[in-house]
C-alpha cells in the first residue's frame, strides 16, 4: 500500500484506462499524445509498482490479465471519484453531491420523505437517476452513482457479489389492474389462464416487474402473452390502462400514490404476484461518506 501511494499517480490510472480502451500501445499513445516507447516505459513502471503484469501482449494487441482487470476497474472508480470531488469542491457554495439511482416506482413512492431528511441537513444536493434496474446497477459499478434504492436484481447481484453490498429496506407488493368498467373486476378471483387472454401493457423485458409477471405465468404452466405496449414507467402504464388499452401489473405503491382512485380497478389475481425486496445497494469498498448520509436518512445508522 505504501509503495502504491508513493509511486502511483492519477496519470498512471488514466494510462491504464486508455490502454484498455485502445487495446494497443499505438492507439493509447495517440490518445495520450505520447510516443510508444514513452508509453511502454510508463507501463513498465506501473507494473513494477504493482509487482505483477497487468496486460498480456500479442500480435493482436494488448489484453488485461485477471489482475489487470481488477486494477483497471479500480482505476476507473478512482478517476470517477476524483472528478466527482472536483465538482463538489468547485460548487458555490461547496456542496456535497449525492448521486442516487432508483426505479420510477421507488422514486415516486418512497424517496420524497428520504430526500426531505437529506436536504434538511443543509449543503447537500441530490442527483436522482430514474432508470431500469440493470442500467442503474451498471452505473453504480462504474462509479457514476453512489448508491441505489431499488428492487433486488438477484442475478446481477450474484455476478457482482464481491463488489456490492445491500441492506434490505422493505417488501414491495404488486397489483394486476384493469380499466374501471372491465368485466374481470366483478370476479371474486381471476386466474392466470383468463388473464393470458387479455391485452397486456407490460414493463420492459429486462425489468424486475416483467420478470415477476412472466414467472407467475410460467408457474401456472402458461406462456406469457406478448404485450401490445411496453413502457418503463408504472405511472404511464397505469394511465394507459385507464384509457382502456389493456390490463397491466404495477407496484402497489403506484396505486396508492399516483392518484389512481377511480382511474383503474385492482383485479383479484390468484395466485397473486409475489412481493419483492427493496434495498439500499452500494459498492462494498471503499467506504463512501455520501452513502453514510443516505443510510442515516433511511434510518439504517
Amino acid at each position: 500500500m505504501r509503495r502504491l501511494i508513493a509511486r502511483l499517480r492519477f496519470r498512471h490510472l488514466h494510462l491504464l484506462l486508455e490502454l484498455h480502451r485502445g487495446g494497443s500501445l499505438r492507439a493509447a499513445a495517440s490518445v495520450l499524445n505520447l510516443t510508444q516507447p514513452a508509453l511502454s516505459k510508463a507501463l513498465a513502471e506501473i507494473e513494477g509498482t504493482f509487482g505483477f503484469a497487468l496486460f498480456t501482449r500479442s500480435a493482436r494487441g494488448m489484453a488485461p490479465t485477471p489482475r489487470g482487470e481488477i486494477a483497471i476497474r479500480g482505476a476507473s472508480l478512482l478517476l470517477a471519484e476524483l472528478a466527482h470531488v472536483g465538482v463538489e469542491a468547485s460548487a458555490e457554495p461547496a456542496t456535497t453531491l449525492l448521486r442516487i439511482g432508483a426505479p420510477p416506482f421507488v422514486a415516486l413512492a418512497y424517496l420524497p420523505e428520504v430526500l426531505s431528511k437529506l436536504l434538511s441537513g443543509g449543503r447537500i444536493r441530490v442527483l436522482l437517476m430514474e432508470d431500469r434496474v440493470p442500467l442503474l446497477v451498471q452505473s453504480l459499478l462504474n462509479g457514476e452513482l453512489d448508491a441505489l434504492v431499488t428492487s433486488l436484481p438477484a442475478q446481477m447481484l450474484e455476478a457482482a457479489e464481491q463488489r456490492l453490498h445491500y441492506e434490505k429496506l422493505f417488501e414491495a407488493d404488486f397489483a394486476v389492474i384493469a380499466p374501471p368498467e372491465h368485466p374481470l373486476g366483478r370476479a371474486c378471483i381471476v386466474d392466470w389462464q383468463r388473464l393470458s387472454r387479455e391485452r397486456w401493457i407490460m414493463p420492459m423485458g429486462t425489468s424486475m416487474v416483467r420478470h415477476l409477471i412472466d414467472d407467475v405465468f410460467r408457474r401456472e404452466g402458461l406462456i406469457a402473452p406478448s404485450p401490445v405496449i411496453e413502457s418503463t414507467n408504472p405511472v404511464t402504464n397505469l394511465h394507459l390502462v385507464a384509457s382502456g388499452l389493456g390490463i397491466s401489473a404495477v407496484p402497489g405503491a403506484t396505486l396508492r400514490i399516483a392518484g389512481a382512485a377511480g382511474l383503474v380497478q385492482r383485479l383479484r389475481a390468484e395466485p397473486p404476484i409475489p412481493s419483492a425486496p427493496v434495498a439500499l445497494i452500494h459498492r462494498s469498498k471503499p467506504l463512501n461518506p455520501r452513502v453514510t448520509l443516505l443510510r442515516s436518512a433511511l434510518g439504517l445508522n
